[in-house]
């Protein structure tokens, strides 16, 4: 029996809520689900189309005002469609709110490019997060995939696996410090880099983050065990 100074239930509690909350699912092979993970097809649809229906429609008038009012419509247009379907709204509920300050930031500076630099924070964020949960021995991927693959926490008391799931954060590191690499000196250029920007925006957003996680998710697949049943060290 637990005492209330073990964190552990806490902690391992702490850890399936996260892995449930990154909407990560496992398909009937085996493998991470990439299409489902992403919300499916409309999941891909609401972190694509208010960025690129901005860029559209500023590259069309070059008036901020009407890029930013059709990017929120369309994040609108995502969050009522979720409260019709009565699914989740966890991830239209988010898509609108980062749609919301980025149009807020834009508006507030004039500068079209100012809506994609919220990203910037984000990433940022995410990375100082994961580089910290490696050097406290919890990295993210661990905790992501651990439950996913019915390990729970029980990684942790293996060196090999720790390392595996390590190795399998840096990956994700490595994505989002990718995006900032190509995109910071885009935004930097002003509006002459704001096509590239967006459109580096939409390549490197959900579709190589996932890429990044499905890497990361056979670089840290578990060792098979022996034809004889014998347990292989750690």
């Amino acid at each position: 029996m637990s005492t209330p100074e073990d964190p552990q239930p806490t902690v391992s509690q702490f850890a399936e809520n996260y892995a449930a909350k990154a909407g990560l699912h496992r398909s009937s092979n085996g493998n991470i689900d990439v299409l489902k993970s992403a919300g499916g097809v409309q999941g891909l649809a609401e972190s694509i189309l208010p960025g690129l229906v901005f860029l559209i429609v500023f590259t069309a008038t070059r008036e901020l005002t009407p890029a930013l009012v059709a990017a929120l419509a369309v994040a609108a247009v995502f969050t009522v469609a979720r409260l019709v379907q009565r699914k989740p709204l966890t991830q239209a509920l988010a898509g609108i709110v980062g749609v919301g300050l980025s149009a807020w930031l834009a508006n507030s500076t004039g500068k079209a490019e100012d809506f994609y630099v919220l990203g910037f924070f984000t990433n940022i964020g995410y990375i100082l997060a994961m580089t910290i949960s490696i050097a406290v021995r919890w990295p993210v991927a661990g905790l992501l995939f651990g439950f996913i693959r019915n390990e729970g926490l029980d990684w942790r008391k293996h060196p090999a696996r720790v390392k595996a799931y390590r190795i399998g954060t840096w990956v994700i590191i490595s994505v989002l410090a990718l995006r900032l690499l190509v995109q910071v000196p885009l935004y930097l250029m002003g509006e002459p880099g704001l096509a590239g920007l967006a459109t580096t925006r939409l390549i490197m957003g959900a579709p190589l983050y996932l890429l990044g996680m499905w890497v990361a998710w056979l670089l840290t697949r578990p060792a098979p065990a022996p034809a004889d049943g014998t347990a292989q060290p750690n």
